[in-house]
């Protein structure tokens, strides 16, 4: 999108949105490569205007967007990474700047929600869109990106009753992940239950579970929540996954009621085809931030006087006459 680089941080505050990038894969299990993903999806994200006329929201006009560049993380060390991250991201909120976080590998949603927290007063729920529920303590004895939302939830006013997960399902799921579930009251919606309730309905769901009783929702979007045949371009692939048309339709409903801040991640550029799984990752943001400007909670929708198409032609017959 071009958003203007923000060298010194100091002068952040005022501004509706800031991208983040936390160049992190060392949270990976199986193939690594997303430390690549913030740099891929800041440049394709230049293919666009900026302007979607079915939202009828021009982005350029409608927000105020810096790039704050990347956090420092420390590839050998996740633990402190986890700090930086944490503490990156609380200073955006504590400026009362919408994040958009790059990613990186999922285990950044723990200090996501961490980095949050403190500028919350209240609950917060949290919608996850993925193919993994990614709710195990440890993976090989370490928070990785297997875990984020067992330790988020384990965050006080982040419980796992707001927790929602769409489009979990397929051959790369550990047992435990079903249990934990179980035990905390999370709630699971399966692509078999976005297929057998339908996108409307899965929304309204989702809206009611991660909105209860709580002041704020954080979006933590799994690029690989997208069937691999549209992104193929992450760590762990698994076939059956969303159409772009559906999901972005799902994010439209979602978004209408509002987020505290959002996350993109698992986009790895090694194995990415053309792009086009940077592309879609960019797209998500374009269309959440459209769509929070549509419902008035964020930034601000320009007035302008435009002709509808039909208005347009009856305009050119009058002028021909």
């Amino acid at each position: 999108m071009g958003a203007p680089f923000l060298e010194d941080m100091r002068a952040l505050g005022g501004q509706d949105v800031a991208i983040v990038g936390v160049p992190l894969d060392c949270g990976t299990t199986y193939r690594s490569g997303t430390r690549w993903g913030p740099r891929a999806i800041r440049q394709i994200s230049l293919l666009g205007t900026g302007y979607n006329p079915s939202l009828g929201v021009d982005l350029v006009e409608a927000l105020t967007m810096v790039d704050v560049g990347d956090v420092s993380v420390i590839p050998a060390n996740i633990e402190k990474s986890f700090d930086q991250i944490a503490k990156a991201v609380s200073y955006l909120h504590e400026r009362a700047v919408f994040p958009v976080v790059l990613g990186g590998d999922h285990s950044i949603g723990y200090p996501d929600i961490r980095g949050l927290a403190p500028h919350v007063t209240g609950n917060i729920g949290i919608i996850h869109f993925d193919r993994h529920a990614d709710i195990s303590e440890y993976n090989r004895d370490e928070r990785m990106h297997g875990t984020p939302w067992f330790h988020a939830t384990n965050i006080p006013s982040a419980p796992p009753t707001n927790l929602v997960q769409i489009g979990i399902g397929g051959w790369t799921q550990p047992h435990d992940w079903y249990s934990t579930s179980r035990e905390r009251r999370t709630t699971i919606m399966t692509m078999e239950d976005v297929d057998r309730y339908g996108i409307d309905r899965v929304a309204e769901y989702a809206l009611d579970i991660a909105w209860k009783g709580a002041k704020c929702v954080f979006l933590s979007f799994d690029i690989d929540c997208l069937d691999p045949a549209f992104a193929p371009g992450t760590g762990t692939p698994e076939p059956g996954g969303f159409l772009p048309r559906e999901v972005l339709r799902l994010l439209h409903l979602v978004a209408r009621e509002g987020f505290a801040g959002m996350e993109v991640v698992e986009v790895s550029p090694p194995y990415d085809v053309a792009e086009v799984t940077a592309l879609l990752a960019s797209r998500v943001i374009m269309d959440v931030l459209g769509t929070l400007v549509l419902n008035g909670k964020l930034g601000h929708l320009p007035i302008r006087q435009e002709s509808t198409p039909a208005q347009a032609g009856m305009d050119q017959q009058h002028t021909d006459e």
